[in-house]
């Protein structure tokens, strides 16, 4: 085996690391996401926390974005070391349906905050803050399209939830497979011997 092999297998699979870390980093984020969003939807306009909330979910809304940038990049990376070698064997109905299930997936990621975007910068301009930076508008304030937005976002994102629970579903031996690593973490003997360690 040659040095430049040897080399190269670290960086693939650090890539591969890298791309399931922002995999859990995100869909944490898009839980925040959706319980903010359900949450600060049924409350009533005269709430004082109404707006915070609003602020903070923007917020998310546009790391999210930020994120999902940043996965691609690393999901290209790895998609040009796999697929420069060799092209997948057979492209199996298993095979489309989990290409097809995960460009959805991705596709939703993208759309999902953008028509929030949308919704913010049709209602008001300069809506949408990061923290304390307000964020370029990508759409121009118009009144008339504010009920478009609100539709757009609800189903678009009621949508992509139904995608996620697809996706679970395809991933279900992974699912139960991380929850009982999970469950067994969180074992008092388990919990005792981590603590040990990082003593």
């Amino acid at each position: 085996m040659s040095s430049q092999q040897l080399v190269s297998k670290p960086r693939v699979n650090s890539a591969f690391k890298q791309l399931m870390s922002m995999h859990w980093v995100m869909a944490a984020c898009y839980l925040v996401l959706f319980t903010t969003g359900s949450f600060m939807a049924r409350l009533p306009r005269e709430i004082f926390m109404r707006g915070e909330l609003y602020d903070f979910h923007k917020t998310m809304g546009v790391l999210v974005m930020a994120l999902l940038s940043w996965r691609i990049l690393i999901l290209l990376q790895v998609w040009w070391r796999k697929y420069t070698k060799k092209l997948p064997q057979k492209f199996t109905p298993e095979w489309i349906q989990k290409f097809l299930v995960h460009t959805f997936l991705y596709l939703f990621m993208f759309v999902v905050p953008l028509t929030g975007f949308f919704f913010s910068n049709s209602y008001k301009s300069n809506n949408v803050r990061f923290l304390w930076i307000t964020v370029p508008d990508l759409f121009p304030q118009n009144s008339d399209l504010v009920d478009l937005g609100r539709s757009l976002h609800f189903w678009i994102a009621y949508t992509f939830l139904a995608c996620i629970s697809l996706h679970i579903f395809h991933q279900w031996k992974v699912v139960k497979a991380l929850w009982r690593r999970f469950q067994n973490f969180l074992k008092p003997q388990n919990l005792a011997k981590n603590k040990l360690r990082h003593k």
